[in-house]
């Protein structure tokens, strides 16, 4: 592992140090990178995030795209986690919490607007980070477009009438552009790119896209540390002046994502998927899609309600709560069975060593 990588939790650590104080210091300039968006998407941030996930998709070979089909157990493994399980898990500790157990603490309006920032999470898979991870644990690029590509179709469908049903709302009303967008900026486009890098690299030498991969890798963990440093940034302000409230709303989202990633790992391993099938399968069921919570969140109860502030909890929680899960998946690696190399592929599994 090179210095960014065996050192990244404590690059984001200091990430989020120096987003919250240039975000006190220099509050102006937060508001204007935060203005420049377009249907609740940051362009700033999905250029970060762009720099992220660009070299995974680079090592995408469609050749091995069509094999996934052949062992769909970490797809079906995905799609139950993240939709028969996340939502309502999420709801259920979020009625918990703040009706129960927060309650001497929480006004009831305020809870109940907190539980429904919760479930907006909850029924929002991830789309974009999930290459992220999938990377840092060496997740089989092919297998976790597939899996991020079928949630966001079902995505789609889904979506809406999950979080009517657990929202109690008779008319939702999808974001559109905020979904169509992201999928396209985070998805379409960077899988474009790799595809045709990949390309010509592959016409140049044998060795040229693992090598070419190898040198971008460090520019994809700076970008993960300027998303970092931009997120806490434009909420340093609510962090400083919410603690308490911030704190609460983090206890039941830290409780959801933990248990939810043990319910899919030991699921994994009773399954005895692969480590790189099993690692990304279980962290795309515990990251969410924040932009597309917000948006809605925003929509429906307002900017500053407490259903939007929880949503933007959800972000604030998510990279170090997701780092640290990448480190048990790299860290229990011995508890899966290896992944074979297919055919073809030794580049790219020689470079991901």
């Amino acid at each position: 592992m090179g210095l960014f990588e065996r050192y990244l939790t404590v690059w984001v650590g200091l990430g989020i140090l120096a987003g919250v104080s240039l975000g006190l210091v220099a509050p102006g300039a937060f508001q204007l990178i935060a203005g420049l968006e377009f249907a609740q998407v940051n362009l700033v941030v999905a250029v970060f995030i762009w720099v992220m996930i660009y070299p995974m998709m680079i090592q995408i070979d469609w050749h091995a795209v069509k094999d996934v089909g052949k062992k769909p157990q970490g797809l079906i493994l995905t799609l139950v986690v993240n939709w028969l399980i996340k939502p309502f898990t999420m709801a259920a500790l979020g009625v918990l919490f703040f009706h129960h157990l927060f309650a001497p603490w929480v006004d009831p309006a305020s809870a109940s607007e907190y539980i429904a920032g919760m479930i907006l999470l909850g029924v929002a898979p991830c789309t974009a980070m999930v290459f992220v991870w999938s990377q840092l644990v060496k997740g089989d690029p092919n297998y976790t477009l597939v899996q991020v590509s079928v949630n966001d179709l079902i995505m789609v469908f889904a979506f809406a009438p999950i979080a009517a049903f657990l929202l109690g709302v008779t008319d939702l009303t999808v974001p559109w552009e905020t979904l169509l967008l992201s999928t396209v900026l985070y998805v379409v486009l960077p899988l474009a790119a790799g595809m045709a890098t990949r390309y010509a690299l592959e016409r140049r030498s044998a060795q040229a896209v693992g090598e070419f991969v190898a040198r971008l890798k460090p520019w994809s963990i700076v970008g993960l540390i300027a998303t970092v440093v931009l997120l806490f940034g434009f909420q340093a302000r609510t962090i400083v002046e919410q603690p308490l409230v911030i704190g609460l709303i983090a206890v039941p989202l830290l409780v959801q994502s933990y248990g939810i990633f043990v319910i899919a790992y030991v699921a994994a391993k009773t399954m005895k998927l692969p480590h790189n099938v099993a690692g990304p399968a279980c962290l795309i069921g515990t990251s969410n899609f924040f932009e597309l919570a917000v948006a809605v969140a925003i929509s429906l109860f307002g900017l500053n309600s407490g259903a939007a502030l929880a949503t933007v909890v959800g972000v604030l929680v998510e990279v170090p709560v997701m780092l640290s899960l990448v480190a048990i998946v790299n860290r229990t690696q011995h508890w899966f069975a290896p992944a074979a190399v297919p055919a073809g592929q030794g580049v790219m599994k020689e470079e991901a060593r």
